[in-house]
């Protein structure tokens, strides 16, 4: 067995005793279960959010991008400060209204709001169908990086598929303090790890940055540069807007905001947050320097461009050490959507079908429901195919079209009615599901269209037909305004 196999063994072992000693002393019932009781202070609700944040997306993701991308990946860099900020005024109203009514899922907080199970189901069937292509991100990053960091020694199917059952088995166990424990670990390893090899690489391979991108832009005259066309800045600025309403929208995000203890939590982590974006920038530093010293990696083959340029520039023990900790970015956060997904269809589906179930029936569902998501979503993953920045933005197509229905929620009465809410987010849906299955967007729709127009994200398409469709149908099905709902209106803005 080589060393860098040792290593990464030794690391999946530390993870999993930390997720299994987190369930010590508690009763895992369904709150403790999927949000800890409610009792993370600032660093556990930090370390949650930033572990289910910096996933194999931010790992191999993000520098599959810079290699094969070029400029139109600082987009990743961008849409995450503005989400953080956003947070400073969103999750705290969120979080006092979940705390007293004991939510547990995102679907809970729209049923509450709205007063309406119906629509409490279709976001229940929206997050679940988000998630799961999110999951397999994970699961394909999780077979990337034990195959390539054990030297090919155990493929990509094997990986997955003993991660998933180990993944299946602590999550059953620990839910989501185990997660949280997790990803303690999990963040210190990547900090050092991605500035380390996001300085190292650029000095070994090319003498600095600047050496670095006059070489590339050499060899690949505007490949740091936006195209005209196809994604352009139309495309960019579309797709930033898009994920930055959608970042909360991920409903084991969301799921997160109950975890805390105090509202504060989140205005201190909406300080601190964007400082840890600069964690990326060392990310495609490291896929940039990749680009002409393992050239040739096309298509979802550019997320093999970080291992691949570690394994030119260091030994076998520090390449089992990079792998290890990209071993936890799919763990902790592949552990928090098998928990958000469990939850939300018990809770949610299940619940709404028999409605005199208990809450230790509805826990043990949800637990039920774990190794069958996780089959799912593995299954997905070994049949290959699509980038893993490819996969994100499926799902931020599904999920943003919450965000129209939660942002008129936040008044203490809703300023549109829960009909008009659900017609919305399933306009949008639909849009998402059409463009998704027939490959259909402006550009092949309208080709005469300006290119501005052909470049928009299919996601902000979807999402500008949801907001139509609900405003259309508030006004059919609105309530005469009262004062109190006015004034609801304005100090929520």
């Amino acid at each position: 067995m080589s060393i860098a196999l040792v290593i990464l063994v030794a690391v999946f072992v530390v993870a999993i005793g930390l997720a299994l000693l987190a369930r010590r002393g508690h009763d895992m019932s369904l709150e403790q279960w999927s949000v800890g009781g409610r009792g993370f202070g600032s660093i556990f609700v930090f370390l949650l959010m930033a572990g289910e944040i910096y996933t194999t997306f931010t790992f191999l993701g993000g520098s599959g991008w810079a290699y094969g991308k070029g400029a139109p990946a600082f987009y990743i860099l961008c849409y995450g400060a503005i989400a953080y900020s956003l947070s400073y005024f969103l999750l705290p109203v969120i979080w006092r209204y979940a705390q007293p009514r004991r939510l547990v899922s995102q679907a809970d907080f729209f049923i509450a709001k709205y007063d309406s199970r119906p629509l409490g189901v279709l976001v229940a069937l929206v997050g679940v169908a988000s998630l799961v292509p999110y999951l397999t991100l994970q699961l394909k990053g999780l077979g990337i990086i034990v195959s390539e960091a054990s030297y090919g020694s155990i493929s990509p199917t094997v990986a997955g598929w003993v991660g998933t059952i180990t993944l299946v088995a602590y999550v059953v166990v620990s839910g989501v303090r185990g997660s949280a424990w997790t990803a303690a670990l999990k963040d210190v390893m990547i900090l050092a790890i991605v500035v380390v090899i996001g300085v190292y690489l650029p000095m070994h391979f090319y003498g600095g940055y600047g050496p670095m991108f006059r070489a590339i832009e050499h060899a690949k005259p505007d490949f740091l540069t936006l195209p005209r066309a196809g994604m352009s800045p139309t495309w960019f600025i579309s797709t930033v807007l898009l994920t930055a309403c959608g970042f909360y929208m991920w409903p084991q995000y969301f799921s997160s905001v109950y975890t805390a203890r105090a509202e504060d939590v989140f205005r201190k982590n909406a300080v601190m947050l964007p400082l840890y974006q600069l964690v990326i920038l060392f990310v495609f530093f490291a896929g940039f320097a990749a680009l002409l010293v393992v050239p040739g990696l096309t298509g979802s083959d550019a997320d093999l461009s970080l291992l691949r340029m570690s394994k030119h520039a260091f030994g076998p023990a520090s390449v089992g050490i990079i792998g290890g900790a990209g071993l936890l970015t799919a763990l902790v956060p592949g552990s928090v959507i098998l928990i958000a997904a469990a939850t939300i269809i018990a809770q949610n589906v299940y619940r709404a079908v028999v409605p005199a179930a208990s809450d230790r029936s509805v826990a043990n569902v949800a637990r039920a429901l774990v190794p069958v998501i996780a089959l799912l979503s593995l299954t997905m993953a070994l049949r290959g195919g699509q980038a893993i920045v490819v996969l994100l933005l499926m799902g931020y197509n599904l999920v943003t079209q919450l965000f129209p229905a939660l942002l008129l929620s936040l008044p203490e009465r809703p300023l549109v009615s829960s009909t008009a809410a659900f017609a919305g987010i399933l306009a949008g849906e639909l849009t998402v599901a059409w463009a998704t299955i027939t490959g259909a967007s402006i550009a092949t729709l309208a080709p005469s269209a300006p290119q501005f127009l052909k470049d928009l994200n299919v996601g902000i398409v979807a999402l500008a037909m949801n907001v139509v469709v609900l405003a259309a149908v508030a006004l059919v099905t609105r309530r005469p305004a009262t004062v109190a709902s006015v004034q609801d209106a304005i100090s929520v803005s």
